[in-house]
């Protein structure tokens, strides 16, 4: 995977190169000359930059880090990837559309990537933004967690004779090792605590319904198949503090700005015809993410 990851960056910036189709400048002749390559593969040259590039992203370390042999073999490496590129081009590859298209959408992510990053280098959140936004998640997280066990079979049939034996006092762990298709089986079906808005909306819906104690007595149809569903324990949520929250509000932070970036340059962008709005264009329904505790096996 590493050695075809490196071979579309190859490609991309050599197509990047073809398309814009501009002359380096003085200044970009002077830094190359200034440069002496590690190495050129029929004329093309490898520059220590891209060569220490490379090794990071394939090796985890600098360059520098490495053993004689180890730089033997990764400028071996590199020089097939560069021949293998260069053999691509000449054959034309690159006319076959979906290769083509592959590569354009290769370009695009490496130039969506670079572009998101250079808008938020300078915007880390400050300290007053980050105390907002965990008292915005703290308001918007449930106040109760749930203990549930689940029985997840294939067939409402199934389901409901599941339902008829625990009726009857079968016990509940003993039918989730024995029929349900989930990874929970093994401990009995438990999916230990979570919040409710942590599983797809048909589970948790069925789930508040229930008292401590009591299972579902109708199958609960999820995208995973038919769920009998068990009621452990509820408690009191205790949401992380700031200092534990602090890392991953200041990921919801960014991603907030570069999504208000987007969308503001997508407003200002010509578009023809027009967008339909998301709201407009997906169903509710459609739009939910299917979601599991992040402690628990997701169901298969």
């Amino acid at each position: 995977m590493k050695f075809i990851q490196i071979l579309l960056v190859v490609l991309v910036a050599s197509l990047v190169g073809c398309k814009q189709g501009a002359a380096p400048t003085t200044t970009d002749a002077a830094t190359t000359a200034a440069v002496k390559p590690l190495m050129t593969v029929n004329g093309q040259a490898i520059t220590p930059e891209f060569f220490d590039f490379y090794v990071k992203n394939v090796a985890g370390k600098p360059a520098s880090e490495l053993t004689a042999a180890e730089r033997t073999r990764a400028l071996d490496s590199l020089a097939r990837i560069y021949v293998l590129t260069q053999a691509a081009e000449k054959e034309g590859v690159l006319k076959d559309p979906e290769n083509a298209s592959r590569m354009e959408l290769s370009r695009l992510s490496v130039l969506q990537a670079a572009a998101a990053q250079h808008y938020l280098k300078d915007k880390t959140p400050t300290e007053q933004e980050l105390r907002a936004e965990y008292e915005t998640q703290i308001a918007d997280t449930p106040q109760q967690e749930f203990r549930a066990r689940h029985i997840l079979v294939q067939s409402p049939e199934l389901a409901e004779r599941v339902i008829s034996q625990l009726n009857k006092g079968a016990d509940f762990g003993k039918l989730a090792k024995s029929l349900s298709i989930d990874g929970s089986k093994e401990n009995g079906g438990d999916l230990g605590w979570f919040s409710p808005n942590a599983m797809v909306k048909p589970f948790s819906n069925a789930l508040m319904q229930l008292k401590k104690g009591q299972f579902t007595q109708t199958p609960v149809q999820t995208q995973f198949g038919f769920h009998v569903i068990k009621l452990d324990d509820v408690r009191e949520a205790s949401p992380p503090s700031f200092d534990q929250a602090k890392e991953q509000l200041g990921q919801i932070l960014q991603r907030k700005k570069l999504q208000k970036y987007s969308d503001d340059l997508l407003a200002a962008a010509k578009i023809d015809p027009p967008l339909t709005p998301a709201a407009d264009a997906v169903p509710a329904a459609a739009a939910t993410t299917p979601a599991t505790p992040s402690d628990a096996p997701a169901p298969k």
